[in-house]
């Protein structure tokens, strides 16, 4: 375990990493799909909300920051025409399922339930852009998900209580976070379909 006043590096460099991808997104280097951020919005709030409601500590701020930086490059796409919007059926069943999750929570009110609603509701939002960043990485930037890796090891790493309600969405965010950056970094959808050629 570190010092909990680490969480404020992680969400200072979480800040950063998404300025980056934000900036590329407004530039239009990369072609975010909205309906993955739309949905990397509303899980989030969910999950901070209910740890708020379950009195969870300064590990918060790493969820809060989670929450914010993903409302700011949503309204970021606007000013990127090249965002992806297009809709496909992946999107339809992802974004209906993410949906159903946090309408679930809104009906049970139960904090560690909203977490893991949040937490599924996340992952399905997530798939179109680990389709997106496995077969088109050139239209991802890593930057976002390698600080959200730190941010949320860090957030792990503050941890004095292992409750549920502390450690859930943070572990989520860091294997979510973390496969992001791998596949964009490395190409791997990219190596694996030039190695079956």
């Amino acid at each position: 375990m570190i010092h909990p006043n680490f969480v404020y590096l992680g969400v200072l460099i979480q800040f950063i990493g998404g300025m980056s991808y934000l900036i590329d997104t407004v530039k239009g280097k990369i072609q975010p799909n909205r309906v993955s951020w739309t949905l990397f919005v509303l899980a989030p709030a969910l999950a901070f909300f209910a740890q708020l409601q379950q009195g969870v500590g300064m590990e918060i701020w790493a969820t809060f920051i989670v929450w914010f930086v993903p409302l700011l490059i949503l309204i970021a796409t606007f000013v990127n025409k090249n965002a992806v919007w297009e809709l496909k059926k992946l999107d339809y069943i992802c974004g209906g399922l993410s949906m159903l999750g946090l309408i679930l929570w809104g009906v049970t009110k139960v904090g560690n339930i909203a977490i893991l609603f949040a937490i599924f509701a996340d992952a399905l939002a997530c798939i179109p852009t680990l389709v997106k960043s496995w077969f088109d990485p050139e239209s991802e930037s890593d930057s976002v998900f390698l600080f959200g890796t730190i941010n949320s090891l860090i957030g792990l790493l503050v941890i004095t209580n292992w409750k549920f309600e502390n450690y859930a969405f943070s572990t989520y965010m860091f294997l979510a976070n973390f496969t992001l950056m791998v596949l964009i970094r490395f190409r791997i959808g990219k190596l694996f379909s030039g190695a079956h050629k």
